[in-house]
């Protein structure tokens, strides 16, 4: 029971460290680092609050050393499943009567420990697992996650404070209550901070949870479990069950219980959960909230009046950061003619460039792709278009693979394509930027063609320095993206910022990092209290007269 309404403190997004050479936070970072990495990290289960190893182990790899001997991590079997299911349950009761203000304190603890004792580690397994560098594990794994700890306890207090208004005599409230049931989180490789939030948004609303993190990310799911430990989440809140799609998925959105999915990946595979769930409906206890955000062909536009430097360099960054792998990456550009040249010249310089490599070498721009398997993707896709140079594609820029140490595909721009060339319209998720060089007397046309060039709605961005340029595009791209970008990159949303998602096959557009994605995870209930008895049944329009 609490005796007060608690202001909780005022979130402000989280400092970026620079890492910048003579500094201690570089030479930490690269000592934890070193110590992780030689390291056999033999990672269990956690169900119910207890570690849990099946003797099924799946080996964790570094993408940019691939025959590092990292260990493994154990994956869950039906039996495993089921007890998550079975632990999840089990905590719901007193993880739902627990005052609003415990349960924040628990992820108001986790951000603070995350700004300190755990912010090496968690940096340290993202880049170790995940290849990202000390830049993109800094703004990913620390600050972005410390930001939707604190946000969305920010978040949670605005909500409940969405009241209703009362009649005299009467007092009309509603409280928010969590979801009938359990939610399933499902998590994807390319940013910490997501497999983070998606099972701790839902917990701090009061549910519990069962959480899959991918595969080729485990490492850092964790750490993330190790701090929600010491920050004093109670046993079987969130339990951790890394495992195959088949083994885990199925099982849990087949089970009566299942009252939310919280998902971020691949377009297909949330079409196959969301049409799982359909088949399943007449099973459930309650309707499941899906909530997803999937794909994206994001876009970047440039008006004859763009500034050509600032397009340049952005796309340089927007597109190959992470070596694109972020499902907000600048993959497809519509560059006018006129400025083309001079576009061309500063990408393929800067393509030049851009130094591939292990992200413990921190002069390195980019690291590896995640696995074997996107590596080839990503191969094919630019050797198709190298053979089509002088036909459907003008030419290819950079775009050189090497797997031998690590899967390193370095930066490609396939241009001079038709808007409906494949790499215009399908998503690879790599290092490799497609561009249609229009005719400047054509930006209207263009746009349109923009505007249903894909079947995502993710990000976007216009580049132009006409303002009646920008409420043009603005306009027509409208719902060609959930994020929109004004001569600025198409990617790096921050919390508390830029509220994150799309629509159409990019997701439901629930918008992470604000107070739209929590509501998904309540069930309000209205309570009416009248304070005047009534005394009789008539109403006064009954009487005679």
């Amino acid at each position: 029971m609490s005796f007060g309404l608690f202001r909780v403190p005022d979130p402000v997004n989280e400092a970026v460290r620079t890492y910048a050479p003579d500094t201690p936070e570089r030479a930490s970072l690269k000592a934890c680092y070193a110590d992780l990495a030689a390291k056999k990290h033999d990672l269990p289960l956690w169900i119910g609050g207890k570690a849990v190893r099946t003797g099924n182990i799946s080996p964790i790899i570094c993408p940019h050393h691939r025959k590092a001997e990292l260990g493994g991590f154990h994956q869950a079997g039906t039996r495993e499943v089921g007890d998550a299911i079975a632990a999840a349950q089990a905590a719901r009761a007193d993880w739902a009567a627990m005052p609003w203000d415990q349960r924040a304190a628990i992820f108001l603890r986790a951000a603070a420990l995350l700004r300190g004792p755990f912010r090496d580690k968690l940096n340290a397994a993202t880049m170790l697992n995940q290849s990202k560098t000390a830049h993109q594990a800094e703004i990913d794994a620390a600050c972005e996650l410390i930001d939707f700890f604190n946000f969305n306890v920010h978040f949670l207090t605005q909500l409940y404070q969405q009241q209703p208004i009362s009649s005299p005599g009467t007092w009309n409230r509603v409280e928010y209550r969590p979801l009938d049931g359990f939610v399933f989180a499902v998590t994807p490789f390319n940013f910490t901070s997501i497999a983070g939030n998606l099972p701790t948004a839902p917990a701090l609303c009061g549910n519990t949870v069962v959480w899959k993190p991918a595969s080729t990310a485990v490492l850092s799911g964790a750490v993330i479990m190790e701090l929600l430990q010491a920050a004093g989440l109670p046993p079987g809140v969130i339990n951790f069950v890394p495992g195959s799609p088949a083994a885990v998925g199925e099982q849990v959105l087949a089970h009566r219980d299942l009252a939310g999915v919280h998902f971020t990946g691949s377009t297909p595979v949330f079409k196959q959960m969301w049409r799982s769930i359909g088949n399943n409906i007449d099973n459930y206890l309650s309707y499941p909230r899906l909530v997803g955000e999937t794909g994206g062909k994001d876009f970047v536009f440039a008006h004859p009046s763009a500034d050509v430097q600032s397009l340049a360099h952005n796309l340089l960054r927007g597109a190959f950061e992470y070596q694109g792998q972020k499902c907000s990456a600048a993959s497809r550009a519509y560059i006018p003619d006129n400025l083309w040249p001079q576009v061309r010249e500063i990408l393929a310089d800067g393509i030049a460039g851009i130094k591939v490599g292990d992200v413990s070498d921190f002069t390195n721009f980019m690291g590896a792709v995640i696995d074997a398997r996107s590596y080839a993707k990503l191969r094919e896709a630019i050797e198709e278009a190298r053979s089509r140079q002088g036909g459907r594609v003008g030419e290819v820029i950079g775009g050189e693979s090497d797997d031998k140490t690590g899967f390193f595909i370095r930066p490609a721009v396939i241009a001079g394509v038709e808007p409906d060339y494949r790499t215009m319209k399908e998503e690879l998720f790599g290092p490799v930027l497609t561009v249609h060089i229009y005719p400047q007397g054509r930006f209207e046309e263009t746009l349109a063609l923009c505007e249903r060039g894909s079947e995502y709605a993710l990000t976007g961005a216009i580049f132009a320095e006409n303002r009646a340029a920008i409420v043009e595009a603005t306009e027509t791209l409208r719902h060609a993206a959930g994020n929109f970008y004004i001569n600025d990159k198409p990617t790096g949303a921050v919390v508390g910022q830029q509220p994150f998602g799309g629509s159409k096959a990019s997701g439901t557009n629930d918008k992470a990092g604000s107070l739209l994605n929590l509501v998904r995870w309540i069930s309000p209930r209205t309570i009416k209290e009248t304070f005047t008895p009534l005394r009789d049944y008539r109403y006064p329009f009954m009487s005679a007269g």
